[in-house]
């Protein structure tokens, strides 16, 4: 497990208490999301206390705001914050990032990847450089990452989660008369089918909903939407060879559906992009 995954699991379990409904919209795509037992605004605090812990981590080297790679990380970062607080503000979705305190960082680490943590805390790891290429390239992958922050993708997959657990415990009461060989047979089944009957499917629909909504915020901070096409193609070239888990397991689209996708939701995202 990656050191970023170790502290968002940190942050996750931190937060995953029994605490009633919240619904919200998605902006841009006008998803109706309901959150059971997370609140978003305790999940933004904890990410931001686990976002610092990971950059003051000794074995986590961040690349120094001189060199010229972090400071288009932060120069794109901000150019997308902005335009994303300025659509938020102008449609009535203020409310939804008024705890996001941003930060865009670049981690040195041949990794590729890059995220963002609720609340707009953000890392793009020097593996995913090659990839990116440019500009262009560093704004489709830092207009997806943001987008799952804005979406609150985060509460949704806790929510997902505290729905998973909270099944699993009536699933250990109706078994529990049963033999302890026969409940775990039956448990592990309920796991499985817990992840395959929603937690992994609502992460590949995020996966796209986070395409869609991070071409029009790129769009909307000057970087054409167009070349995002090409960036997907470079990172399927990339994960060719690498072993794949069947998509039906898998928490990310097909590299075929993602492109497919992204080319429907191209009209929608140049609305948005000026030259």
């Amino acid at each position: 497990m990656s050191i970023r995954k170790l502290y968002f699991a940190g942050v996750m379990a931190a937060i995953i208490t029994v605490s009633g409904c919240t619904s919200s919209i998605v902006p841009l795509t006008g998803r109706k999301v309901t959150t059971f037992g997370v609140s978003a605004a305790e999940l933004e605090q904890q990410a931001a206390i686990a976002y610092n812990n990971l950059l003051k981590d000794p074995q986590v080297k961040v690349v120094s705001a001189s060199n010229s790679e972090a400071q288009r990380v932060k120069r794109i970062g901000a150019n997308i914050q902005n335009a994303v607080t300025k659509y938020m503000v102008a449609n009535g979705f203020e409310e939804q990032i008024k705890g996001f305190k941003w930060e865009f960082n670049l981690i040195e680490s041949p990794e590729i990847n890059a995220w963002c943590m609720p609340g707009g805390k953000v890392a793009v790891y020097t593996g995913i450089l090659p990839i990116t290429k440019d500009d262009l390239g560093l704004a489709t992958v830092m207009g997806h990452e943001v987008a799952h922050a804005i979406a609150q993708h985060s509460a949704e997959r806790a929510s997902d989660m505290v729905k998973a657990q909270l099944g699993g415990a009536a699933v250990g009461v109706l078994t529990s008369g049963r033999s302890e060989q026969t409940q775990s047979v039956i448990n592990e089944i309920y796991g499985l089918g817990a992840q395959g009957a929603f937690i992994l499917p609502n992460s590949r629909k995020q996966e796209l909903e986070a395409d869609k909504m991070g071409l029009s915020f790129m769009a909307m901070a000057g970087y054409d939407p167009r070349a995002a096409v090409n960036f997907w193609q470079r990172m399927a070239q990339a994960s060719s060879n690498s072993q794949k888990p069947p998509v039906f397991l898998s928490t990310h689209p097909t590299d075929n559906d993602r492109i497919a996708q992204i080319n429907k939701a191209l009209p929608e995202a140049l609305k948005y992009y000026n030259k």
